[in-house]
């Protein structure tokens, strides 16, 4: 089969799961959906893997950081000098946790490190998806954040509904 056809049977199946995905109206399962469409078809054996064109993933990185940058706007970095402490915390907390949790995994799990830290690692989905991949093993560091932000989108929600049943938060 030529390349690009592959890829456009790859992009099909993850534009329709990430649609599909997006009509939850839950927050990022759009992505999500087109990496689990895109992996469905990967896994039926029956493409070959995708070789994208040269310069492709610097244009999707570009394209994600440029999205991401967008939401960066001057409210959000007035609000910064109230929660620059907590900003500090949750960061090193989160960076911190992500090493123990990977090296741990590693070592008792018996996986690639570099996949365990990457997979424990704080980043979205996208961005480490990317580093993963290269580092060469972007399909894997995928994987354990599919199954990580899929969870969070599906129990946070029901968490935060559940204490908003208990009553307002302290004033």
């Amino acid at each position: 089969m030529h390349p690009l056809v592959t890829i456009l049977i790859y992009m099909i199946a993850g534009i329709t799961t990430g649609l599909l995905f997006a009509l939850t109206g839950i927050p990022g399962a759009p992505i999500a959906g087109a990496l689990i469409g895109a992996g469905l078809a990967s896994m039926t054996g029956q493409l070959d893997i995708a070789e994208w064109p040269s310069g492709t993933r610097i244009a999707l990185q570009i394209g994600i950081g440029t999205v991401i940058g967008t939401g960066i706007t001057k409210d959000a970095v007035d609000q910064l000098q109230s929660l620059w402490r907590p900003a500090i915390l949750i960061t090193m907390t989160l960076v911190m946790t992500g090493i123990v949790i990977g090296l741990w995994s590693s070592r008792l799990l018996g996986i690639d490190p570099v996949v365990a830290l990457l997979g424990a690692a704080p980043g979205g989905i996208s961005g480490m998806s990317l580093v993963g991949e290269e580092l060469g093993v972007g399909a894997a560091v995928a994987a354990l954040h599919a199954v990580r932000l899929i969870t969070v989108l599906v129990v946070l929600p029901l968490l935060v509904k559940f204490i908003n049943l208990l009553g307002p938060a302290n004033p």
